[in-house]
């Protein structure tokens, strides 16, 4: 593994970056300022699934639970439920869901408040997990001005995604359920977004996060030798560092995954020429298709790129 490559690659990208990596088959852990504190955004939404988990299996929260929803509960994107008509009956589990797939501000706040803040938190720490810190709910820009964030570390979060992994948060029932949420992440345009276009896919359970200047990717690659990654960034140039992580992300995939770099024996450097190649051939055709809707253009597609 060229590590030394991975920190030239994260340290093309502006801002405040952090990373984590860890083998789940040897053991083996990288970080590049894992230690390091970022705005959480809604990779917070990992460690309120756990804690919900947790009350779920001492019977202190029931999954099915309907709940009807208020106009009042609704803040905006991301998320879908927001948009539906008032009146709507969820259940507990479909809130636990929606905060992961898709990465719903209203039903977070919503478990936020079915929970309490300081209930989280305490669930949290009882799991074994000292520093993730939920101190406000989504879209609080009262204390968001004051200067109230939440907060994790990259290698905080890898350990709760392996403790995930390997079946020992809340419980081994609780944290395959917890898996198969993770699996069903909707939002694929950062770490999973090379990865997606390979014959054999491979599965990625993992949480993303966004804001003004930050953007998050967390999850656990099913390469032949599974691994978690973990990218942080803060005050970035998030579609720079997005970019970023899907490279990294698909190099560890290959030096993970020994059958697939066997029929091809690429290296990195070859890996980022052909990241190269696609990324002018996609924005020559989106150029040309573009020109093709509005009738043509006095300018050419090589201008574009």
């Amino acid at each position: 593994m060229n590590w030394e490559a991975i920190e030239r690659k994260l340290k093309t990208a502006p801002g405040s970056i952090g990373f984590y990596y860890k083998n789940l088959v040897d053991g083996e852990e990288r970080d590049f300022r894992g230690d390091e504190k970022f705005y959480a955004a809604s990779v917070i939404k990992t460690y309120i699934m756990a804690a919900a988990f947790a009350k779920i299996e001492r019977g202190e929260l029931d999954p099915d639970r309907i709940i009807a929803m208020k106009k009042e509960y609704c803040v905006p994107s991301c998320g879908a439920v927001a948009y539906m008509h008032e009146g709507l009956e969820v259940t507990v589990m479909d809130l636990i869901t929606l905060m992961i797939i898709f990465s719903d501000n209203t039903t977070t706040n919503m478990m936020i408040d079915l929970m309490g803040m300081e209930e989280i938190n305490a669930e949290v720490k009882a799991l074994g997990y000292e520093d993730p810190w939920l101190r406000r709910k989504m879209y609080d820009w009262e204390k968001a001005r004051r200067g109230i964030q939440n907060l994790i570390t990259p290698k905080g979060v890898g350990r709760i995604l392996t403790d995930i992994y390997e079946g020992r948060v809340v419980s081994k029932a609780a944290s395959e359920k917890m898996l198969s949420i993770l699996k069903d992440q909707q939002y694929d345009s950062k770490m999973p977004f090379y990865l997606r276009a390979l014959d054999d896919a491979p599965v990625v359970a993992h949480k993303t996060g966004e804001d003004t200047g930050i953007t998050h990717d967390v999850g656990i690659v099913y390469a032949e030798k599974p691994f978690v990654a973990c990218f942080c960034g803060n005050e970035t140039d998030t579609p720079m560092f997005e970019r970023v992580m899907a490279e990294i992300t698909y190099y560890l995939y290959l030096e993970n995954s020994p059958e697939v770099m066997a029929k091809g024996n690429v290296r990195w450097e070859e890996i980022y020429r052909q990241f190269a190649a696609r990324i002018r051939r996609e924005r020559r055709d989106e150029y040309e298709d573009y020109e093709d809707r509005r009738g043509g253009s006095e300018y050419s597609a090589g201008n574009a790129v």
